[in-house]
């Protein structure tokens, strides 16, 4: 952080890429929801995170509240271990997955949930877990 730059400046650039409107996120919340389905039936624990941005102004107005940003919903896949070892979110523009696995060779376009869990239940079985 430079002199003079506020924690709320600092961090308020970095969500600003993720940012997408409601009826975008409950779109997202939705196609991320029919693969956690699919996961779920395969005993994979799985949750997803929504984050809201919250950008507060301290200059004496009688309402603090300033900004709400919504980030796009992402969906995460945790090992036995408790680490977290998949995530899932969706393409802003495309609708399509994107799918990051901890063993994967980075960011990977799917359109079909049921290819998502696959890449994910391969993924497991190659670490030495059990798909169900």
């Amino acid at each position: 952080m430079t002199t003079g730059q506020t924690v709320t400046e600092a961090h308020a650039g970095g969500h600003e890429d993720d940012e997408v409107s409601d009826a975008t996120a409950e779109k997202h919340d939705a196609a991320l929801a029919a693969v956690q389905r699919l996961l779920k039936a395969r005993g994979v624990r799985s949750y997803v995170v929504h984050t809201i941005v919250l950008r507060l102004f301290g200059d004496g107005r009688p309402y603090s509240l300033g900004q709400r940003r919504r980030c796009a919903p992402e969906l995460t896949v945790h090992g036995d271990a408790g680490w977290m070892v998949d995530t899932v979110t969706m393409g802003p523009r495309s609708g399509c997955y994107l799918v990051s696995l901890r063993n994967g060779p980075g960011l990977e376009t799917v359109r079909d949930p049921q290819r998502v869990v696959d890449m994910i239940l391969s993924s497991r079985s190659g670490d030495g877990h059990e798909p169900a």
